[in-house]
């Protein structure tokens, strides 16, 4: 997992619509909360994307833009955020190319491993948290981030 005070790996990927996200221009609006999840759909996936979807209106009120990076392609994120109508971007790195950058590639290579980063408006990275299967730990997070905290 990247620490503290490192500089966020640059990137370019596709969001739900096939458009290109660039992490320098979205650096450019102000903070961003990059999180890494395993799957679209999954039970575990939905409750944290839902609970960044209610957590959505304060996170940004606080200045931050949420990105949400799995392997599916661009189709089924589209599909993902309008089932569960999700406000913020979902960008498809189908090759894991970002996911391992990030240090977020699973065990032998196999998923990706759930963790949330807070990156500054100038690339470093403030903070960050891996936790595969304790949702809470990543919500608690995201509120303290959004707290100023």
């Amino acid at each position: 997992m990247l620490k503290p005070g490192m500089t966020a790996p640059d990137f370019t990927l596709p969001d739900q619509d096939g458009k290109a996200v660039h992490l320098a221009d979205m650096l450019k609006q102000g903070p961003v909360l990059l999180y890494f999840y395993p799957a679209d759909f999954t039970p575990g996936c939905t409750k944290e994307a839902c609970g960044l979807r209610d957590r959505f209106p304060t996170v940004s009120a606080s200045g931050i833009t949420i990105a949400g990076v799995s392997p599916q392609s661009p189709d089924s994120h589209r599909r993902f955020r309008d089932e569960h109508k999700l406000p913020f971007m979902l960008l498809s790195d189908e090759d894991k190319t970002v996911v391992k950058r990030y240090d977020c590639d699973g065990p032998f290579g196999i998923g990706v491993r759930r963790a949330t980063y807070l990156i500054n408006a100038d690339g470093t990275i403030q903070d960050a948290v891996l936790a595969d299967f304790r949702i809470g730990r990543h919500m608690d997070f995201i509120d303290r981030a959004s707290s100023g905290r």
